[in-house]
């Protein structure tokens, strides 16, 4: 049986450069960052070079990086410092965040005396900017704006520039979830002044359990972990050394082959599209994500004529490996919340299908999926 995976959106393969880092730092580099003898000292030297070669492919600081143990470690730290700490009042988001956002601001809501206000969507998952200009100045609130870049179910791209000019404009602070971003796409900070962002390293084929927030320089952040004073007292803990050198080496492959990747994984997304609907009556595209333009090279959301109640298990017999919604919510009942957002009731009831690609992939796993697709639903 072949093995094809196709839920690159959920974690992505560790490449094998990679995999090289992580061993010989974890034989080679043993010392406690924060120890002071000369063993420590050559580990915090390597975080700290980790750190610096990071930010500058942001055009950012190297202390304006804080590692964490992933994306949504990172969106908790922002959002509740910005309550706790930078005295925001009224939280701007959409429903389709990620739930590493809609939680926390959830328990964020049950703690504290702040408001939320829903940007409205049209029926593809689109922010309206307009309402977002207009909820930025409905008041002398101090106010955050949390709209992800990349949604990681539908694909859907937020226009970052448009609502930093927004932010700026209001004298907002802009938070944005950016981990089906980093890796994939170019973020420069001095041509759009994002607030903060974060980034998860198994997304973009380093090891899980790592990540980061960028947190603009000038703004105060305190621990939500506590403990020691490591990361300058943003997040104690010992920092994981391996996989920060992981997650420095697996973004370092990722922005020097990038241009050329994009169109491979792109060519090959546009491939399946022409496929499905040329195979399938009836496919429909949730949010934007047939759209090359609007939405991610790596994320496809299908929609099939009717509800297939064991399609994915049929699929994962075939060895053919995609996700349903979030991967986030596997073992919940409740299914996507994005879809469920943004979706009629009639189409909420039909099956959707998440297919996310990489570089990994290729013409002849499209191929394949295409063959069980036909042989399943007929």
């Amino acid at each position: 049986m072949k093995n094809i995976y196709l839920d690159n959106a959920a974690t992505t393969p560790i490449l094998p450069e990679i995999i090289d880092t992580i061993s010989t730092t974890m034989a080679t580099v043993y010392g406690n960052p924060s120890s002071t003898h000369q063993i420590g000292r050559k580990a915090r030297a390597l975080v700290e070079t980790a750190r610096k070669n990071i930010a500058k492919y942001f055009n950012a600081s190297a202390n304006e990086i804080v590692f964490t143990a992933g994306g949504s470690e990172a969106d908790n730290l922002i959002l509740r410092n910005a309550v706790v700490n930078l005295g925001v009042t009224t939280i701007i988001s959409s429903k389709i965040e990620h739930h590493a956002v809609l939680h926390t601001i959830e328990n964020l809501v049950k703690e504290f005396d702040i408001v939320v206000k829903w940007v409205d969507l049209n029926e593809k998952g689109e922010i309206n900017y307009t309402h977002l200009k207009e909820l930025l100045q409905e008041d002398t609130s101090k106010k955050m704006v949390s709209l992800m870049y990349i949604n990681n179910e539908i694909g859907n791209i937020l226009n970052l520039k448009l609502v930093s000019d927004l932010c700026l404009q209001n004298k907002a602070l802009f938070h944005s979830d950016t981990v089906q971003g980093v890796g994939h796409f170019k973020i420069d900070i001095q041509k759009t002044p994002i607030d903060f962002f974060v980034a998860s390293a198994h997304k973009f084929h380093g090891p899980k359990g790592v990540g980061f927030a960028y947190i603009k320089k000038g703004y105060g952040i305190f621990p939500i972990l506590h403990g020691g004073e490591q990361e300058r007292g943003a997040r104690a803990g010992t920092e994981n050394v391996h996989s920060i050198l992981g997650m420095e080496k697996a973004l370092q492959i990722a922005y020097t082959n990038l241009d050329k990747e994009v169109i491979y994984i792109q060519n090959l997304k546009n491939y399946f599209v022409k496929e499905l609907k040329s195979n399938f009556q009836g496919i429909e595209f949730n949010g934007v994500s047939e759209d090359e333009f609007k939405s991610s090279y790596i994320i496809l959301n299908v929609r099939f004529p009717k509800e297939y109640a064991m399609l994915l298990f049929n699929l994962d017999m075939k060895g053919i490996a995609v996700s349903g919604g979030s991967a986030c919510q596997s073992g919940s009942h409740k299914g996507s919340h994005v879809l469920h957002t943004i979706l009629s009731k009639n189409d909420a009831l039909k099956t959707s299908v998440r297919f996310s690609f990489s570089k990994l992939n290729t013409k002849e796993e499209i191929d394949y999926v295409i063959k069980n697709l036909k042989e399943i639903l007929k």
